[in-house]
This record gives structure tokens, sequence and C-alpha cells, in this order.
């Protein structure tokens, strides 16, 4: 009020002093200095007034600043207390019921279905674990359903399979492994699948030959395959020692009886094998040894015989003749086993060069014609033309032919036949010795190629070897041997020789 008063006061001094005539210098200082500075003092006072006001309204605010921090702090703390008291109680509520939920699902895993989950609510945690029981539950009815007997039943067989100690693999007809045993991938290294889808990519050559062989025996419609022995025995190397391994097969058959895989067994037979080679270097040795003694008991009854040492009486003479015969059949003996052992030690080289089938044929049945003549047999040589020529070596496959034609005109009655028969196959040559003598029951057929196995009930003649060393010749030469046998009917060996190459 008082720098409104001050104010009118100037300004009515001013109009005061604009009217008045001659105004000038002196005049305004005397009259409106006085009033310009009561003026001016108001202002400043005003002025004072707002500064004081404006401080004083600073204090308040910077008080109403820091209660309001101070509030904010506390009130952020709190919250944030809250919020983690809040997260823990979630936290342990939402994990009680997954706790559950894991604990069914390993029990569920380690195979027991009847296991569920115990948790209740109406949230997403509660309808997660009624879903999860109405798997487990539906699992249980698989399980004992056919599918899931089937499936047990596929891991009962791969279990099975697993516990034998031997190779298994089961192959497809397309040639796909369908399971493999631990042994298999252990000592193999077959893995379903395979690098680039070939089973067998990882497998050594002469195992992988093998195993295609006895595959495709089976694939083939030929039936099993039965191993004769163990020298079809395959090596595989191995550390410290390399293995030996003998295939077997058997066809898996489908729904509509087709075959549809093969299982291949691939036995280990290392130490059985070296029992064998064992037997054979002692039964090798002793009849290496038992020679020089047996050729000075011929000399001396030969001796006899020519009564070198004295007369001999008509009897004693029988007995030399009878005892003669006896170490004649020895020495045979004899030397049957130490060629045999030759062949089995690789020791008798196989000198193989193109010969004439006809001519091997024709010299076996002219070199027992008077045999047969003697026996009351008919004796006969068929050549079915043209034949190539063979890959063999002459002298060994005219031993085999020859015993052949023996083993025949030994087992045929007087008025019987035998025939000697060479045909071509694709290929290779056929030979075969048929005969019409009393024939082989099929359950001696598979075991008379073996060493010293003789039919039960048959002529005691010879030890047992003469099949034997025949089937070494012959797979010596990469050919086959076998025969066709009925009781009452006759028998039919063969053996087959691979052509000579075109020169």
């Amino acid at each position: 009020m008082a720098l409104r008063g001050a104010w009118v006061a100037y300004q009515a001094a001013g109009e005061r002093f604009l009217d008045a005539p001659g105004a000038g210098g002196p005049e305004y200082f005397a009259r409106m200095e006085p009033v310009f500075l009561r003026r001016a003092r108001g202002a400043e006072r005003v002025l004072q007034i707002n500064q004081d006001a404006m401080a004083q309204r600073d204090a308040v605010s910077q008080v109403a600043v820091r209660s309001t921090r101070q509030l904010l702090s506390g009130v952020a703390v709190g919250a944030l207390v809250l919020g983690l008291l809040g997260s823990a109680w979630f936290t342990r509520r939402l994990w009680r019921p997954l706790e559950s939920l894991i604990l069914a699902a390993h029990r569920i895993g380690e195979g027991d279905l009847d296991m569920r989950a115990a948790v209740v609510g109406d949230d997403e945690v509660s309808a997660l674990a009624v879903e999860f029981n109405r798997m487990a539950e539906n699992l249980s009815v698989y399980r004992k359903s056919a599918a899931g007997q089937m499936l047990q039943a596929q891991r009962a067989s791969q279990a099975a399979i697993d516990s034998i100690p031997y190779p298994v693999l089961v192959l497809s007809a397309q040639r796909g492994l369908l399971a493999v045993n631990e042994a298999g991938r252990s000592l193999l290294a077959v893995e379903m699948g395979g690098a680039g889808g070939d089973p067998l990519a990882r497998v050594g050559d002469e195992v992988r030959r093998a195993v295609e062989t006895v595959r495709d025996h089976v694939l083939g419609g030929r039936g099993p395959y039965v191993p004769r022995g163990f020298e079809e025995a395959v090596r595989m190397p191995a550390t410290p020692q390399d293995r030996w391994l003998l295939p077997r097969a058997k066809a898996v058959f489908g729904d509509d009886g087709g075959v549809v895989g093969v299982t291949v067994v691939l036995q280990d037979v290392t130490r059985l094998r070296r029992f064998d080679e064992l037997k054979n270097d002692l039964v090798a040795t002793v009849a290496h040894e038992f020679r020089t003694p047996l050729t000075s008991l011929h000399m001396a009854i030969h001796l006899c015989l020519e009564e070198r040492a004295g007369p001999v009486t008509e009897k004693q003479l029988d007995l030399l003749h009878a005892a003669r015969q006896d170490c004649e059949r020895l020495q045979g003996i004899t030397d049957d086993i130490l060629d045999l052992a030759r062949l089995q030690a690789g020791k008798t080289g196989t000198e193989r060069q193109p010969e004439d089938p006809r001519l091997i044929a024709r010299e076996a049945v002219d070199a027992h014609r008077g045999l047969a003549h003697e026996a009351g047999i008919e004796l006969a040589c068929e050549i079915a033309e043209p034949l190539p020529d063979v890959a063999c070596d002459r002298e060994a496959i005219q031993r085999v032919l020859t015993n052949l034609v023996t083993n025949a005109l030994r087992h045929t009655a007087r008025g019987g036949s035998v025939r000697v028969v060479a045909r071509p196959q694709p290929g290779a040559v056929r030979f075969e010795v048929a005969d019409s003598g009393e024939g082989i029951a099929p359950e001696h057929q598979e075991r008379i190629f073996e060493r010293f196995y003789r039919v039960p009930g048959g002529q005691r003649s010879g030890a047992g070897l003469g099949l034997a060393i025949a089937r070494e010749v012959v797979q010596r030469h990469g050919g086959a041997i076998g025969v066709e046998s009925t009781v009452g009917s006759g028998s039919t060996f063969w053996f087959m020789l691979p052509e000579a190459a075109a020169r």
C-alpha cells in the first residue's frame, strides 16, 4: 500500500512539474527527487519482502523434498521386502507340485507306470498334473496291449542277443542292419546305419566277405548256413592276438512265410581252433614217427615171405600174408594222415594249370576198369560236350576222382553200376561219381566229409580220411564238393572246379 501511495504521489508531482511554466533542472531535483526516492525506497522494500518470502518458501520446499524422498525410500524398501516375501511364497507354492511331477516322471521313466502325480488345485500346474496322470494311464494301457507286448518282446530279444558273447548281426533282405548285439558293436565296430548307410563299412575285408557269403546263401533260398568245420573260420585282426570267427546263418521269416532277413552269428573259435591245430599236429607227429617202424615191419614181413630168414610153413605163410596186408593198410592210413596234415598246414603246393576235364575223367575210369570187371560192376564214363578246361593240379584232382570211384565200387553190389560224369556249369565243370549202392542216410551226409568219420554199420576199410582229403583238395582249388544220396537208391558224389581263364 505504501508503494502504491508513493507511486501515486510521484505521478501527481510529475504532472504538476510538467504543467508548471519554466520548469527546469533545479526545480526537478527540488520537487521530484524526494518523491522519486520515496517511491524507490518503497520498491526496494517490496523487493526485500519478496526475496524474504522466496527464501522462506525455498526452505519449506527443501524440507518437503527431504520428507518426500525419505517417504519414497521407505515405500521402495517395503515394496522390495514384500516382493521378495511374495516371490519366495509363490516359488515354494509352485515348486511343491512341480517336485511331485518330477518324482512321478522319474518313477515312470524307470518303468513304474502305476505312479501318479499327487497335485491338487485348479491352477495351470494342477492342469498339467492331470494331463500327466492321463498320459501315464495311457502308457500303462499301451504296455498291456499287443503293441506294448511286441515292444517288450523286441527289448527281450535285444537283451537276449546282447547276452551272447559272440557277434550277432540281423540283416534285412535289402542288406540293411536290423539289429546288432553288444559283442558285434565292440568287436566289429558295427553300428545301426553305418557309414554311408553300409552297416559293414568298418568290418575287416575277410570277415565282411564271410558275412556277405552266408547272407547271400540264406537269401538265395538255400536254407540255413552251417559251417562244415574250423577250416571255414575267418581271421579277424585284434589286439593282443588275432581272433578266428566261424560264421553261421539262419533265415528270419515274415508273416507271409517269406524270408525278410538273416541272422548271422560269428562264433569265436579261437581257442577251439588252436586245440584242433594241436590235435592235428599231434596226429601228424604220431603218424610220422609211426611210419619208420611200420616200414621196417613191412620189410621184415616181406623178407619172411620170401623165406630169406628160413623156410616157413603153409600156416605161417597165411599169417604173414595177412600181416603184410595189414601193414599195407596201416601204411596207407599213415600216408593219408600225413597228406591231410600237409594240406591243412598249406605245405602242399597247388600247381594250377589249365587241364582237359575229359582226360581226367577217362583216366579215372580206365584205371578202375579191371577192379570193376572183377567185382562184376558196370563202370561207364559220360562226357557232356563241349567242356572248358579247368584250372587245377591234375595229380591232386586225379587222386580225388580216384578216391570217389574206389569208394563207389566198394559200396556197390555185384551187378550194379558206377558212372563217372563230367558236365559244364556256369563258370565251372561239375564231376560226378554215381553208384547204385546202398545209399547214405541224411543224418550222415553232412558229416561224411569229416576226418575219421565212417558211417555206422558200413564197411570198415580205411580210416575215414579219403573224403576229408578230397574236400580239402577241392576247396583249395576254389571249388565245392558234396553228396546227394537216398537210402537204397545209391549215392552221387560231386565236386566242381572253376573254369580256367581264357588264354
